[in-house]
């Protein structure tokens, strides 16, 4: 497993695709380089993104909490939409496509105040337009803590 920490995600695991590896670009064709990116400033890490599973974490520290000291819900859904965006891109880039968010459903349902954020993103479908990821995010002690459906839009590489 690979790790893309300081937000490099140049490294990141992509066990399980099914897809031609040397079709797929080494880094994604970036516009801002990944650490001056949201993912960057919340220190999200990528630990593994394949066309299955993606799994990511962040630590839980005062920049990505509200002011109640709670991990702001927008963290959360933030993370389960990275997550998703970087694996279907990693699965469909080597066949010239591309991966954006189409929509985002998070539900929180208990709060996390310290320690880590784990998120663990599984592929439900996978469309010719359309990939639907569930992202279960949990704490330190395996308690989930909030869940997301994300549905990811699969188009041309402009």
């Amino acid at each position: 497993m690979a790790r893309c920490s300081g937000g490099s995600w140049s490294s990141v695991a992509t066990e399980g695709r099914k897809v031609n590896l040397r079709r797929v670009p080494p880094e994604p064709p970036y516009a801002v380089p990944p650490e001056r990116t949201l993912d960057g400033t919340l220190g999200f890490e990528v630990l593994e993104a394949g066309s299955e599973l993606a799994r990511g974490r962040f630590p839980v520290e005062d920049r990505v909490k509200q002011p109640f000291g709670l991990v702001h819900g927008g963290v959360m859904a933030a993370i389960a939409e990275s997550l998703c965006s970087l694996a279907t891109f990693q699965a469909v880039a080597g066949d010239g496509m591309s991966a954006q968010g189409l929509s985002n459903h998070t539900s929180f349902v208990r709060p996390i105040v310290r320690g880590t954020a784990h998120a663990e993103a599984r592929c439900r479908h996978r469309g010719r337009t359309t990939w639907v990821w569930e992202v279960d995010v949990t704490d330190d002690e395996g308690r989930l803590c909030a869940m997301s459906r994300v549905t990811m839009a699969v188009r041309p590489q402009s």
